[in-house]
């Protein structure tokens, strides 16, 4: 059996669902709620985040908030509570379970402004992760740039493993990031395997990963989780609720 699209494009929606537009000043933003993502951010003219277009499918995880786990986990296989648990492996030529399970449900908006906006989903339990959680995300813009804030509340009745990250793709607007200067401000690097999994870290000073200092990004090769980063006060401050 097939299915057809239906043939009038005002009836149809975008494959990453609801568009919610906010924006402060020159600064533009479109969160979508499949999986409470970012599609896009721009800031005076020009674009902050290498998204995606409207009409498209969300591809490489851009934009999209990863739980209730942020990485891989080897042949989707955890141990929790005395039990083992079996999830889908949704990165399959790895044989891993990959970015958890809330990238391609669907959130709920909970309330918008015109700078900020915020969305749930209570993410049900499965067999591979038979916990409940309600999550929550918000989305703010504001003279110190984009606010994100991600929540998360148990309520099952029993503890549950939870971890959280985000998937925003920068872009410094050109197809090569060869002459961009890159600075992260980190003294080790976590280390993977060949299925990306991490089985260590180690310091990063004098190799090639070593960016502390400002340099181009020339040949390097990164797709590499940077630790033990110098947080600055504005990177620490409470920026309070952001919706």
């Amino acid at each position: 059996m097939s299915s057809e699209a239906l043939p009038d494009p005002g009836a149809t929606r975008p494959p990453s669902g609801e568009q919610v537009a906010i924006s402060f000043g020159d600064q533009r933003a479109v969160v979508v709620t499949v999986g409470g993502g970012l599609r896009e951010y721009s800031a005076a003219g020009l674009d902050v985040l290498d998204g995606y277009a409207v009409d498209a499918v969300c591809d490489g995880g851009r934009g999209q908030l990863l739980v209730p786990w942020p990485n891989r986990l080897r042949d989707g296989r955890y141990s929790w509570g005395g039990r083992e648990l079996q999830l889908s492996l949704s990165e399959p030529e790895r044989s891993n379970a990959i970015h958890g399970l809330a990238r391609w449900m669907p959130w709920s908006v909970l309330g918008r402004t015109p700078t900020g906006c915020s969305l749930e989903l209570e993410l049900p339990p499965e067999p591979g992760y038979p916990f409940q959680l309600l999550l929550d995300v918000a989305y703010r813009l504001d003279a110190t740039g984009l606010t994100v804030t991600l929540g998360a509340t148990n309520i099952g009745r029993e503890p549950c493993p939870f971890g959280a990250g985000a998937h925003p793709y920068i872009t410094v607007g050109t197809g090569f990031v060869d002459d961009a200067v890159l600075q992260v401000p980190a003294e080790r690097r976590l280390v993977v395997d060949d299925r990306q999994i991490p089985v260590g870290s180690e310091a990063i000073a004098g190799t090639g990963f070593d960016f502390r200092e400002p340099r181009r990004i020339a040949d390097s090769v990164l797709d590499v989780a940077y630790g033990d980063l110098a947080r600055d006060a504005v990177a620490l401050q409470d920026h309070g609720p952001a919706v």
